[in-house]
């Protein structure tokens, strides 16, 4: 059997927080939130257009 004391008790956690939910930036203010690849150099950008330019902009 252990002798080792309790770790002391942690600080409970608050049932309702009221913190501005507008204070936090939310998954869809960023780029990847839209599904978007992350910024990389113009060569790849320009890539990425050709990519995905309609084909009706050729």
């Amino acid at each position: 059997m252990s002798t080792a004391p309790d770790p002391a008790p942690s600080e409970p956690k608050p049932a309702l927080v009221f913190d501005d939910p507008l204070d936090q930036q939310s998954p869809d203010d960023t780029d990847r939130g839209w599904g978007d690849r992350p910024r990389t150099d113009s060569a790849a950008d320009l890539k990425r257009f050709l990519d995905e330019k309609p084909p009706h902009h050729l």
